[in-house]
């Protein structure tokens, strides 16, 4: 039990393997006093963050009493003018609104960059803050996770200092034990960041569901889009699979739901747009009614729904035998800030995309000039221009792309040459020419120019 002033928390459980620092996130999650405010006792002893556990004669039942208050650390003085580069990297992030960093809890990169690229997306964060109930109050796996990611976006929204996301990776580690796994020295083994972001918005597929209140005038897409991860993830493919061996055999027709596509790398593939196209035909081998046996199929594929969000996955990785290791494709594959994909969908999607593809052509033709000037001259004084923004969905189905054309918001990379290995990074975008490189607690500015270097070949990254 933990007894803080007049509250107390019930049946707490402490988990001995994890050091206090965890335990401490533990108590943040059920108090909201944060870890670097609270003094723990126990029988007039102090915890402290590196403290060794059998130090302490814990038992059931005991009570630990908490000391601290709710609130932000007090902020050093306001200061006079100064340079960018004299600022603290904390005092910079406020200046210029940057993100907050997440501390590197040995090896979690991986982690910190997929929830950096995941807080990226303001409609996901918007359904996170209105998810109910806490941490721990329930023994469902997926709710402890979705909970805890909830806690952490409200954690870094506060602070401009670097997280600790301690409590999350606890929660993850829980509902997914093969990120817990560790190496003969007892640290942290490198996980797969891809691997990361599937198991988190499989969760979050489940637990941020819409109900009856989807939005979509059209009940057959708010059927098949029943969470926020399938209203603005998910995308449906209209394949066609027809047998080789056999034309005379019908072909099977059918809808298969996506939320990242993948972008394969083989010799001739020199463009992200490219290694998209060649996953649209695939030759399949499975068994045919007609000739009783297996046989080769054709498998055609095109694109029927476009999310509002589209997730593209590089394959980079491979089985190598030699070494027994997930080795990595060095290739330089070129990639584009702004993204088209009109020629992957069907022809009936095709005729939905027209009218919004060509309100942005004419935009371009006519106010070329007018975009340049962002801002407005009136009665002498300069007068920001507003602007007005169309919703990027179809009326009949929310969180759809109705043009067909993606604007880069987020690169997930990794450096180095085994997915058991190396170091993950993730890159947001701000606005028009500025990103911000989320290197764990690292948080700087950079260009357009530096994300286009990111396109692989000899730097390993990718």
């Amino acid at each position: 039990h933990i007894k803080w002033g007049k509250e107390r928390f019930d049946n707490v459980q402490i988990n001995t393997d994890e050091p206090p620092l965890v335990f401490k996130a533990q108590i943040f999650a059920l108090s909201g006093v944060e870890p670097a405010r609270q003094k723990v006792l126990f029988k007039g002893k102090v915890l402290k963050d590196d403290d060794d556990w059998a130090n302490f004669k814990l038992r059931d039942g005991i009570t630990l009493m908490l000391m601290g208050t709710v609130g932000e650390l007090p902020k050093p003085p306001e200061e006079k003018t100064v340079f960018a580069e004299d600022l603290t990297d904390a005092e910079l992030a406020t200046t210029l609104d940057m993100p907050t960093g997440l501390i590197n809890l040995g090896n979690t990169c991986y982690m910190n960059a997929t929830i950096q690229c995941l807080k990226n997306v303001p409609e996901l964060c918007d359904y996170l803050k209105q998810y109910s109930g806490q941490v721990f109050a329930e023994a469902d796996p997926q709710h402890i996770l979705t909970a805890a990611l909830r806690e952490l976006f409200n954690t870094m929204n506060r602070s401009k200092e670097a997280c600790h996301p301690l409590l999350f990776l606890q929660v993850l580690h829980q509902v997914f034990p093969q990120f817990a796994e560790k190496s003969e020295q007892g640290m942290l083994q490198q996980q797969d960041a891809n691997e990361c972001w599937i198991e988190v918005v499989r969760t979050l597929q489940q637990k941020l569901s819409l109900g009856n209140n989807s939005g979509d005038g059209n009940t057959v897409v708010a059927a098949a889009n029943t969470s926020v991860i399938d209203k603005y993830f998910g995308g449906d493919f209209s394949s066609t699979t027809k047998c080789i061996e056999a034309p005379d055999e019908p072909q099977d027709i059918a809808t298969e739901r996506f939320y990242q596509l993948s972008c394969y790398i083989s010799a001739d593939v020199k463009y992200m747009h490219t290694g998209l196209q060649q996953r649209l035909q695939e030759t399949i081998t499975k068994n045919s009614v007609s000739l009783g046996r297996n046989a080769e199929y054709v498998k055609s594929s095109l694109i029927s729904r476009l999310p509002g969000y589209l997730c593209v996955q590089f394959i980079r990785f491979y089985f190598k035998e030699k070494g027994a290791i997930n080795a990595k494709i060095l290739k330089d594959v070129k990639f584009p800030l702004d993204l088209d994909v009109f020629d992957l969908c069907t022809p009936e999607l095709q005729q939905k995309l027209i009218p919004m593809r060509n309100k942005f052509k004419e935009f371009e033709d006519n106010n070329i000039e007018k975009e340049k000037e962002k801002k407005i001259k009136i009665a002498g004084n300069v007068k920001e221009e507003k602007k007005n923004y169309a919703p990027y969905w179809f009326d009949d189905d929310t969180g759809s792309n109705n043009s067909g054309y993606y604007e880069l918001s987020a690169v997930l990379t990794h450096q180095g040459r085994s997915s058991n290995s190396g170091h993950y990074v993730a890159w947001i975008k701000k606005e028009e020419d500025t990103w911000i490189k989320c290197d764990d607690d690292k948080v700087s500015i950079i260009t357009n120019n530096d994300i286009l270097k990111l396109s692989g070949g000899g730097k390993t990254k990718d």
